[in-house]
């Protein structure tokens, strides 16, 4: 019976999703309201919806398991998810702070509606060569990631119902896929909205729950206790040192090059207004990691009472045993636990809408559209909007068919790709005069192309080479952007001038604080 109302309450916030779609579909009337919203979301809507496709179901799982992984003796620390947390809760503000304006203004004034529109009009480029390349970064990290999303969709429901992965992938899939072709970025920033309410509460029920059943806070406390050194900061054997610590943090790094974060800044209707966001955003972001890392902890206690500490016990899953014991209680928790599994696949859906609908874009706006089919009417701009969110969504189907595939593996790689690619040129787009096309275009793939080479190559080396490879591909691109551009004579006339002309506008409105 639990499993029952478990799954009505599923099929009741699926349902939820797909109207808010229905809904937005007679409001897209171009592919600028498709992709960008018409530049008409709320501060609310902007913060929430930014940190909720931010955020995954790595909040959910990921950060709970790493916490929760030192108490029993596998890999993951205290001290790994407390400096992570703090990287992105850093991250998050800073970019809120001095990226969303000049972004917000400087995309609007030169009429881009993509990352790789903003960078391509941003310094000039006539050629086609910088919107063609943001463009294939974007599909080669987005693709994989939007894939990884599905595989989660997956792997939940076939280990919770036995369910075959396969199927519900595809079911999954197909769900995220139409709410975000018929209502674009509107429908996805709104669902982004509510799937971030519905974390927020799992978290606290979550939370509650499981230190009540585990015996209350101070048993909590105790038994963590009883695990030497857990709450080091520097990990149980002091071997989290300054290095790996550096490593960790670079996670923040990763915010200024995310394609679908920074779009939101770009759709807020009023950029005097993102001061609101920023605050909103960077609270919610503070607390609810705050609380996932706390769930990893009460986790034990609860895995510990329950007797279910084992060879197959799996520290990413302690939300789903905690609601799995939830169902239990009575009809009316079931469905509560329903509602908690629900926001598991909202932290997934929330993510996979926006970089779904971002791989679209890149495709039929910045590639086809841009180079293939250049004369095509607003019409025919939407249909083939439309059928581009379906064919990113069938490629990301056939990349996470395989069920044994790491969802966080494949996270942490793209979320590295493209804060080093991207990261690093929009910073210095938007803060150094001097940048021209051609450091912007070789930082750019230096950044890429240094991921895999890390990665896959140096990082083998061991020893120090072991950090997480956005940090070392952040600094090259730095690196290449700044001697490319002194190299090659700086930017052209017109391009400073333009810079000049959006600094001008950003010192005007100062009660941006």
């Amino acid at each position: 019976m639990s499993n029952v109302l478990i799954i009505a309450a599923i099929i009741g916030y699926m349902a939820l999703v797909v109207g808010i779609g229905f809904y937005f579909t007679s409001k897209n009337k171009s592919t600028d309201d498709f992709y960008l919203g018409g530049r008409k979301l709320g501060p609310f809507v902007t913060a929430m919806s930014a940190e909720a496709s931010d955020m995954s179901s790595w909040l959910l799982m990921g950060l709970p398991g790493v916490a929760l992984a030192g108490l029993v003796g596998m890999t993951g620390t205290f001290a790994e998810a407390v400096w992570t947390a703090v990287g992105l809760a850093v991250g998050t503000y800073v970019n809120w702070l001095i990226v969303a304006k000049r972004l917000r203004l400087y995309s609007e004034h030169i009429g881009a509606n993509t990352i790789p529109d903003y960078l391509s009009n941003r310094f000039n480029d006539k050629s086609g060569a910088l919107i063609g390349i943001a463009a294939l970064i974007i599909i080669v990290f987005f693709v994989p990631y939007v894939a990884s999303g599905f595989a989660g969709v997956g792997k939940l429901f076939n280990s919770l119902f036995g369910i075959d992965y396969h199927m519900v992938m595809v079911v999954g899939a197909v769900i995220i896929a139409t709410y975000t072709l018929l209502g674009g970025f509107l429908a996805a920033s709104t669902t982004d909205f509510i799937q971030s309410i519905i974390m927020t509460i799992a978290l606290f029920v979550v939370c509650f729950y499981g230190i009540s059943r585990a015996g209350g806070i101070d048993q909590v406390i105790a038994n963590t206790q009883d695990v030497p050194g857990y709450f080091s900061l520097t990990g149980p054997d002091g071997s989290y040192s300054a290095l790996p610590i550096a490593s960790t943090l670079a996670w923040g790094l990763g915010y200024f090059g995310m394609p679908h974060i920074l779009l939101r800044f770009m759709a807020i209707e009023d950029h005097e207004k993102l001061a609101m966001s920023r605050r909103i955003a960077s609270v919610w972001v503070v607390i609810s990691m705050g609380i996932a890392i706390f769930i990893g902890i009460v986790g034990y206690s609860f895995a510990k009472e329950e007797g279910i500490i084992n060879d197959t016990f799996d520290p990413e899953r302690i939300i789903v045993y905690i609601a799995s014991y939830i169902s239990k209680v009575n009809p009316l928790m079931a469905i509560v636990a329903g509602l908690i599994i629900s926001g598991i696949l909202a932290s997934i859906m929330s993510t996979s809408d926006s970089q779904l609908l971002a791989a679209s874009s890149s495709v039929s706006e910045n590639i086809i559209h841009r180079f293939i089919v250049k004369d095509m009417s607003a019409v025919n701009q939407m249909i083939l909007a439309r059928v581009t969110v379906v064919i990113i969504a069938v490629l990301s189907c056939m990349f996470a068919w395989d069920p044994n595939s790491s969802v966080f593996r494949i996270v942490s790689f793209a979320w590295a790709g493209f804060g080093a690619s991207f990261g690093p040129v929009v910073l210095f787009s938007l803060f150094w005069k001097k940048t021209n096309k051609w450091g912007a275009l070789l930082g750019m793939l230096s950044g890429g192309i240094m991921i895999f080479v890390w990665k896959f190559g140096i990082a083998n080396l061991g020893g120090i080479f072991t950090i997480y490879e956005l940090l070392p591909a952040f600094v090259v691109n730095c690196i290449v952007i700044l001697v490319v551009s002194i190299v090659t004579g700086g930017p052209d006339k017109e391009t400073a001038e333009t810079f000049d002309k959006v600094n001008e506008m950003v010192k005007e409105n100062k009660a941006f604080n």
